[in-house]
Order: structure tokens, then sequence, then C-alpha cells
């Protein structure tokens, strides 16, 4: 199954049980089927629950800035959310939605199989991670999952909330953050092998 398929599928799918809240218009996701590096948010907003596409409003506009300050763009890795559809308010997903979401968002990975996944933000970070740490403690850190890189950064929401660039600031980090992402990025070799997430690893680890 290809990237393309599986968004079809899904759009032609009832949501999953546990969504029932949320939007009806999916934001499946967008980039390089092929991409080494997948960017993985929260859950899409007003502007992209209207648009289909994930980060294009304010955040994603400063996102890509972002990633344009280290000379990467949207075309050359993958970006969406764990959670498709828009919650209400703009609120943040909660652990219900989060897990009724996991399986599409495994299917992605599987297909994609990137060696890295920058986690943008507290709800994938503590997805990935398993843990109840919050951003400001773990992002610009490395963490192992599956023998992929994961890579917490803050969400450009938060950046937009707290405008300030002097040293320290949580602008100031991030592009720390980003400089060393992209060093690792292009230290990677090619991608070798498929990412392997059977029934028995799935079941154990989530």
């Amino acid at each position: 199954m290809t990237l393309e398929q599986l968004e079809a599928l899904t759009a032609e799918t009832a949501k999953p049980a546990g969504l029932e809240d949320l939007s009806n218009n999916l934001v499946f996701g967008e980039g390089d089927p092929d991409a080494k590096l997948m960017i993985v948010g929260e859950g899409p907003g007003e502007d992209e629950d209207l648009s289909g596409r994930p980060f294009v409003g304010r955040a994603g506009q400063l996102l890509d800035k972002i990633l344009e300050s280290v000379k990467l763009h949207r075309d050359e890795i993958y970006i969406t959310n764990i959670v498709k559809y828009r919650p209400p308010g703009n609120r943040n997903p909660n652990q219900q939605e989060v897990q009724a979401s996991e399986p599409l968002l495994l299917e992605q990975i599987k297909l994609i199989r990137p060696q890295i996944i920058a986690t943008l933000g507290n709800v994938p970070t503590q997805y990935f991670l398993k843990t109840t740490d919050g951003i400001t403690k773990l992002h610009g850190n490395w963490f192992d999952w599956h023998s992929v890189k994961i890579y917490p950064l803050y969400h450009p929401a938060y950046l937009l909330r707290n405008p300030s660039r002097e040293k320290g600031s949580p602008k100031w980090q991030m592009w720390e953050d980003m400089k060393k992402l992209k060093e690792s990025l292009d230290s990677l070799g090619s991608k070798e092998g498929k990412l392997v997430i059977d029934n028995a690893q799935q079941d154990a680890l989530f």
C-alpha cells in the first residue's frame, strides 16, 4: 500500500471510535513519502481543517521559516499530526483521541520509514516516549523508538506565544535545536530495510 492509497482508504472510512467530537475533514499529511525526517505535531487547527493540509496557519508559516533557517523544505520531509481531525476550539487532543488515531499514524510511519521523527510539543513527544515529562525538559535531546531517532522540539504555536529571541528564550533554544537536527540529518546514510512493528511489538509497546 502507498501513502496515497492509505489516505484514500482513510477518507472513505468512518472515523474510528473515540474521534466523534472532532471535525469531519481529514488532514492526512504531506511531503516526501521516502523522507528521512518525519515531523509529527498534535492536531490540525482551523486553517488546516479548511485546507486539508497540515501546518498552513500562523504556526505552520513559522514552521516553514524555521525549516528554511537550516535549509530544509517541506518537499524534503514528511509532515503530519498524531490526530488527523481538528479538535473543538483547537484544543490539544486528549489521550482517547491519541489512542484512536494511533493505528493510522503507525501505518504512515511503516510506509515512510523515517530515520528521524521530530515531535512538536507535548502531545506527540509524550506519546512516543511514554512519559509525562514536558517539552521544556525534553526538547533538543535524542531518544530511540524502534531504532528510529526521536527528537522533541517546541511547537511553533508555543513560540508564537513566546516571541523573545534573547539567549535562553524558547526561540533561541529552538534555533540551537534545529542546528543539531540538521547536522544529524546530514550525517545519515541511505535508508535500508523497513521499519517493522508487528502486532506483538505493538501490543507490548502501546
